[in-house]
């Protein structure tokens, strides 16, 4: 029986995807690498490794880790001066689930970085909890930010659906062994996603196929 869902953010809560691409392409520019949207794709969405590896060994774990503070700080700045738009629809799908579930954000996003978006948006009264990156050990597709997720609401796996956007959130949400259906923005509309309950283009699908599984389960 359906009982939670857990969401993910970017891409799926709000529109930020893109914005992350600029931003790691913007990163790694200097460093004489021009990012393309099919390396993001590979290296951040359907992996977790980032482009680092191209630079391996030469740049130490030290340097790594202060180019990536860099970066959080420029995207902070983009977060906190632009237009940071939810997702077509999500404010009224979450208004029309959450007297009937139970939810909870899952995402790989710093916390910092959530809280600026959402600051101006009226979805997180929605729900009962948000793990960002800095909740888990291991991100996605890593099992562990799902399974602390179904930790906090107290459900079973097979009572929970998870919505993602990209590969290795779906990898992540099987790995827990929850359904997950999966909704494709402009970065993974070709991607057909192998595994997933059900894939969808837009939230209007979304909430569709989620009634039917409030029907059938009542």
């Amino acid at each position: 029986m359906l009982q939670a869902i857990l969401w993910d953010n970017d891409g799926v809560l709000v529109d930020t995807e893109r914005l992350f691409y600029e931003a790691n392409r913007e990163l790694f520019r200097p460093l004489g690498l021009e990012l393309s949207e099919q390396h993001f794709f590979d290296w951040y969405l359907a992996d977790n490794c980032g482009a680092w590896h191209l630079l391996e060994p030469a740049m130490s774990e030290a340097s790594k880790q202060q180019w990536r503070a860099h970066r959080n700080r420029r995207y902070a700045l983009r977060l906190a001066s632009e237009h940071i738009p939810a997702i077509d629809g999500v404010a009224e799908v979450l208004a029309r689930l959450a007297p009937r579930v139970r939810m909870g954000v899952v995402t790989s996003s710093i916390g910092a970085h959530f809280d600026i978006i959402h600051a101006r948006l009226p979805l997180r009264r929605h729900f009962e909890f948000v793990l960002t990156h800095e909740s888990y050990a291991n991100s996605k597709p890593a099992p562990d930010p799902y399974l602390l997720g179904l930790e906090r609401l107290g459900v079973a796996a097979a009572d929970a659906l998870v919505v993602e956007d990209s590969p290795r959130g779906l990898r992540a949400a099987m790995a827990a062994g929850i359904r997950c259906v999966v909704l494709r923005n402009a970065l993974t509309r070709g991607y057909a996603f192998p595994g997933a309950y059900r894939v969808v283009d837009t939230m209007a699908e979304l909430l569709a196929e989620i009634e039917l599984l409030l029907s059938a389960e009542s």
